[in-house]
């Protein structure tokens, strides 16, 4: 049978075979693997890690929570055990943690595998918490107390989505960066933009450019009606495996709804459910069409950063081949993907 995205593959004879010339990142520091969920990048990261003697670097910003693991698409504890991965289910939901604070764990982690002689794989679809490890953050202004309530104020006069639209018309890159569009990260981007005048997300580009990380990315590119197909495909899934179930759960282990962990693409769906405010059927398709539209915002996001390299992926395009294509871009030193 075709081994084709998503489905494992152990058997990597072939593909060092065809790393007997001498590819490889000696040019390099580490190598990140990105690109918009249902994507396939955890099947193929575990080949790339196995291949090129490599650890894994999860930037993902909800699979640092412990418990959530269906809904996040977690790497399984199989996945784990076969490959070292850092940085995923540590976290408890209660807790607090910014795209600042993964940066620099990162970079710690980072640190300690490369002392290893090994490799540091990052991977996932964060779009700041990658930038966050790769070219660091510069600080936001402190909050200003007038200013918060002054949006507070609109957003429950006006509804969220007035300041979506205000958000989209003066940084449009920060709000394609958003995991879940939710009035805390809208306010505070606009908040951000009232202080200073400057848009969140050129406040993060202008900083310090000599701390970026030595790193290759590369992307796995998708016709959008295959990846969406994906998606929906997923999703189903995921409700197959127990997303509501494990919803329940983690409600019964006392946390809420309201956890800024847990407001996020499918989960917040399932409790909206769970609290009678939508049927299964409305549940699953409301899920399916907000993965569908922050895959697209993470693409947005993506598309905007010239130093990756994409690689173009079809539904029945073994996973072999696509780590070959990673191997011949890595032999290239980053030139144009194939």
């Amino acid at each position: 049978m075709e081994r084709t995205v998503g489905k494992p593959f152990t058997d990597h004879g072939t593909l060092r075979r065809s790393r007997e010339t001498g590819i490889g990142l000696k040019t390099r520091r580490m190598l990140a693997l990105v690109g918009p969920t249902a994507s396939g990048k955890t099947a193929l990261s575990l080949i790339l890690a196995e291949t090129l003697r490599g650890e894994i670097v999860s930037a993902d910003s909800r699979q640092i929570y412990k418990y959530l693991d269906i809904g996040t698409a977690k790497p399984t504890k199989a996945d784990r055990a076969r490959v070292p991965h850092h940085l995923v289910d540590f976290l408890e939901p209660s807790a607090e943690y910014s795209a600042g604070q993964y940066g620099q764990e990162a970079r710690r982690v980072i640190e300690e595998i490369q002392s290893r002689g090994r490799l540091p794989i990052l991977v996932g679809g964060s779009g700041l918490y990658l930038k966050a490890v790769i070219d660091g953050l510069a600080e936001a202004p402190a909050a200003k107390k007038e200013i918060r309530e002054e949006l507070e104020h609109e957003c429950k006069l006006l509804g969220l989505a007035h300041l979506v639209e205000e958000l989209r018309k003066v940084d449009p890159i920060t709000l394609a960066a958003m995991k879940q569009v939710n009035a805390r990260r809208v306010i505070r981007a606009l908040e951000v933009q009232r202080i200073t005048g400057v848009p969140l997300s050129r406040i993060h580009k202008g900083q310090d450019r000599g701390q970026t990380l030595d790193v290759l990315q590369v992307g796995l590119s998708w016709k959008r009606s295959d990846l969406y197909m994906r998606i929906n495909e997923r999703v189903d899934r995921m409700l197959r495996e127990g997303l509501v179930e494990e919803t329940r759960r983690f409600l019964t282990r006392g946390f809420g709804c309201h956890l800024n962990a847990f407001n996020t693409v499918g989960y917040k769906e399932v409790c909206d459910h769970l609290e009678c405010l939508m049927t299964r059927d409305e549940m699953v398709e409301a899920i399916k069409r907000n993965t569908r539209r922050f895959a697209k915002r993470q693409t947005t996001w993506f598309k905007s950063d010239t130093r990756i390299h994409w690689i173009a992926v079809l539904p029945a395009t073994p996973l072999e081949e696509i780590a070959a294509k990673v191997f011949r871009v890595i032999d290239e030193g980053g030139g144009a993907s194939k």
